[in-house]
């Protein structure tokens, strides 16, 4: 599985609630935000003198959980004494930022996160307070109480799940740094593939599962074998798209190896195939599993496998010819969706089976926030987390959480009636 740290990638982070000054350029006429030497950012930005000033590249984010597109752009933040023009006081340093379509966003009262990268630039994620992206952002980095005033945050204080590197990675944080082992997975993978191109989910998906066959459990423990096959998955993909990406770049692109608009396509079939393998290949998993359980089920996917209004659920249990029969009981009907992240898809999930009035939700998707657990819960939809991911949640919220075992004991009580 992995073996990167989040220190591996960031230096140091801190967080706050914007205040009205720091959101709103017109009530101090200015465009910038103190108070982070408290958090100990000055070890990492530095001390500019009276004639000095510190520029860094950074990445703003603007996001919200309804939002399946985050709102991003490249700018430049400047770090300075903002007492400069006054030899004999104190330094007060602050960073300074320009106009962005991302600043012009920010509100009073907003979660805004500022992390310091490895590579010397700046992360500035801005997201509404209570949002699952603040709840996401502050349990990666470890940050408790959050009020107007920057609080350090602490790194490495859980493990970079995978569900938390799939967030980062939508932020636009590159991971997976190669490893020594990678040259042995590259080479059974070019073994198994070619090395020309990518092949099916279907088939990388069983490569991975059966390449660590020995290392899970997938009867005695579910939780832990589809995250092992979801994380070694992911792993393998990014060693096999590396090799893959580099061939390409090396042959250039177009008849003079510069052709921009070629470039760009490629660049975005890259970033499509990133982000649709990742739910298929959870589904795939999620039914080689039940498979192994023995559970009855069938898969939206298949010919004719609809409800009302031509809705395909993911998995319907125990088949789709005892939903359309009026004497089936509706009491032995499961349907489950299947989404690596929810945002606010998981409603698309209430209105796939009439019949059955509680819906389930399988996600690795980490720290929703509680106004939405709570919402899922007013209409009746049961979270489905693998155990792992349980710890990222709050207490209260892990008392209503099933996992991937108390979903499939469940299934087997209901079909050995």
């Amino acid at each position: 599985m992995f073996s990167d740290r989040i220190s591996d990638y960031f230096e140091g982070v801190a967080a706050k609630y914007l205040s009205a000054v720091d959101a709103d350029p017109g009530r101090s006429h200015q465009h910038e935000i103190g108070g982070l030497p408290a958090a100990g950012f000055k070890q990492w930005l530095g001390t500019p003198g009276k004639t000095e000033e510190f520029r860094f590249k950074a990445r703003q984010i603007y996001i919200r959980d309804e939002n399946e597109a985050l709102l991003t752009c490249e700018s430049e933040v400047t770090w300075y004494d903002s007492r400069r023009k006054v030899a004999h006081r104190s330094p007060e340093y602050r960073l300074y930022y320009y106009d962005s379509q991302v600043t012009q966003q920010l509100s009073p009262g907003d979660f805004f996160l500022v992390a310091k990268m490895k590579d010397g630039t700046l992360l500035m994620v801005f997201t509404p307070a209570g949002s699952s992206i603040e709840n996401q952002l502050r349990t990666l980095f470890g940050l408790g109480l959050i009020d107007e005033r920057f609080r350090a945050g602490t790194l490495d204080s859980i493990s970079l799940l995978l569900p938390l590197r799939l967030m980062l990675e939508d932020l636009g944080i590159e991971l997976s740094k190669p490893a020594v082992a990678d040259d042995q997975w590259l080479g059974q993978l070019v073994n198994a593939f070619g090395g020309v191109v990518f092949p099916g989910t279907a088939d990388f998906s069983q490569f991975a599962r059966e390449s660590i066959a020995k290392e899970v459990d997938p009867i005695t423990r579910p939780d832990d074998t589809l995250m092992g096959w979801m994380e070694h998955e992911e792993k393998l993909f990014r060693i096999y798209e590396r090799h893959l990406v580099q061939d390409r770049l090396r042959a250039g692109f177009g008849d003079n190896g510069d052709d921009v608009d070629e470039f760009i396509s490629f660049s975005l079939s890259v970033q499509n195939r990133r982000k649709s393998r990742v739910g298929h290949a959870f589904e795939g998993h999620l039914d080689h599993l039940f498979r192994l359980h023995k559970l009855k089920f069938q898969q939206g996917r298949g010919k004719g496998h609809v409800t009302e209004n031509n809705a395909k659920p993911d998995f319907l249990f125990p088949s789709f010819a005892d939903y359309s029969n009026p004497d089936f009981p509706s009491g032995n009907l499961i349907m489950l969706g299947a989404k690596t992240t929810c945002k606010d898809r998981w409603r698309q999930v209430l209105s796939e089976a009439a019949r059955i009035p509680s819906k389930h939700l399988v996600t690795l998707e980490a720290s929703i926030s509680e106004t939405q657990t709570d919402e899922m819960a007013s209409h009746h939809l049961q979270l489905v987390i693998p155990t792992s991911i349980h710890e990222t949640y709050t207490v209260r919220q892990q008392e209503t959480l099933q996992d991937l075992q108390g979903f499939i004991d469940r299934i087997k009580e209901i079909q050995s009636i």
